[in-house]
């Protein structure tokens, strides 16, 4: 981190089941590949120093397991701040989140939902990005206080991982 900037972690939650038609939205589980790509991205933010200082999930529960499977292959020690402004919302309700983060909270993980989060990467960076399940976006933001977050361009899009791209780095 330059400066005192602060770095957002964008990922969206990981392939949820549709096997029980009847199940709200909001309850929908992991499939089988949303269980397997969930703590791949965990473990790739453990190799890349990428760990948070805080995790922000929306309340759906393919959000909430993909945090859980995140939180326990990055070995993350913090807790998981779950917002139920973050499930079926425009990005204002992630910038609102990630504004009341405390400070001392350098590196800051959100996990939410399409299209809010492909929004949010567009308002922050300028740059248009697909967001498959369970991909990961690193920003680097110029701020030094999350409070400062606002609707201006004013991150750097440092890299995007999505689980596919990773298939063949199986180690």
């Amino acid at each position: 981190m330059k400066n005192g900037n602060k770095i957002l972690l964008v990922l969206r939650h990981a392939k949820s089941s549709w096997k029980e038609p009847d199940l709200q939205d909001h309850d929908r589980p992991l499939n089988k590949r949303g269980k397997r790509d969930a703590p791949r991205m965990g473990k790739l933010l453990k190799e890349l120093d990428l760990v948070p200082d805080l995790i922000i999930s929306s309340t759906a529960k393919r959000a909430k397991d993909t945090a859980k499977a995140v939180v326990k292959s990055s070995k993350y020690k913090g807790r998981i701040e779950l917002n139920s402004s973050l499930y079926g919302t425009d990005f204002d309700a992630y910038l609102i989140a990630l504004r009341l983060a405390p400070d001392d909270f350098n590196k800051v993980l959100i996990i939410g939902h399409n299209p809010a989060l492909e929004q949010l990467l567009r308002v922050l960076t300028g740059k248009m990005e697909h967001m498959s399940t369970c991909a990961l976006a690193e920003v680097d933001l110029k701020i030094a206080s999350w409070s400062n977050l606002g609707n201006k361009i004013e991150g750097q899009l440092i890299n995007i991982w999505r689980p596919r791209e990773l298939e063949g780095d199986k180690q």
